[in-house]
């Protein structure tokens, strides 16, 4: 069972997110404060926190710091908050998603469930796509009962589609994860290396297929089976 911690000094809040997050199936833990939020934490696995950014004794940001540094599951801001600045400070301390309130709780699970989705496979040492499996830890992909052992900079662009099907990444985005900010080269590498991607899977896989999208960069679809 996936365990959501929520942590609020608004007991309503608490409350309202408890009852609609139970209904789901989900099993949650509530806080009033990120004092109480740690000692959850220290007690109980959890798989993602809700957390809001004003409270007592530790804020949001100190425990989403907290989170960040000592675990490794996605967060989502919650506040009343809609300052780009607070936005931007939520971020450089580590939350995945920033929800402002009043909010809708169907809009708030969405959300839950798509981060979920996106930490797992992101985290997880392979990738399935369908028949495709790729290995980060080994860096091979099989595909149709093959083994392809892709060039180093092809496997790291196909992983980092993968891990986040239908998201769009723009060339920018992906020539500072996969090459570097140092990079000098332009953006026409990441066309280059789509490319061989296309030409390496068109005859290996129906799984998945790497799609442009005009004018700003490239998204990875899963076939549907």
């Amino acid at each position: 069972m996936i365990h959501i911690l929520i942590v609020d000094d608004d007991l309503h809040i608490r409350e309202l997110l408890n009852h609609f997050l139970q209904k789901e199936g989900f099993s949650v833990y509530g806080a009033a404060d990120g004092v109480e939020a740690s000692a959850i934490l220290m007690e109980q696995q959890i798989h993602l926190a809700i957390v809001d950014v004003m409270m007592p004794n530790k804020d949001g940001y100190q425990l989403c710091e907290e989170i960040r540094n000592d675990y490794d599951f996605p967060i989502i801001l919650l506040t009343a908050k809609d300052q780009l600045i607070d936005k931007e400070k939520g971020f450089a301390v580590g939350t995945d998603d920033y929800v402002t309130k009043p909010f809708e709780p169907k809009e708030l699970l969405f959300r839950i469930k798509a981060l979920l989705r996106r930490f797992q496979m992101v985290n997880a040492e392979k990738i399935v796509l369908n028949q495709t499996v790729i290995d980060r830890k080994s860096y091979e992909v099989h595909a149709n009962g093959k083994l392809l052992m892709l060039p180093m900079k092809e496997f790291e662009l196909l992983a980092q589609l993968a891990s986040f099907p239908d998201r769009i990444f723009t060339r920018d985005e992906l020539i500072q994860l996969i090459w570097g900010i140092d990079f000098t080269g332009d953006d026409r590498t990441v066309d280059v290396h789509i490319k061989r991607l296309r030409e390496r899977f068109s005859n290996q896989s129906g799984d998945f297929v790497i799609k442009t999208v005009r004018g700003v960069g490239y998204k990875l679809e899963v076939a549907k089976k």
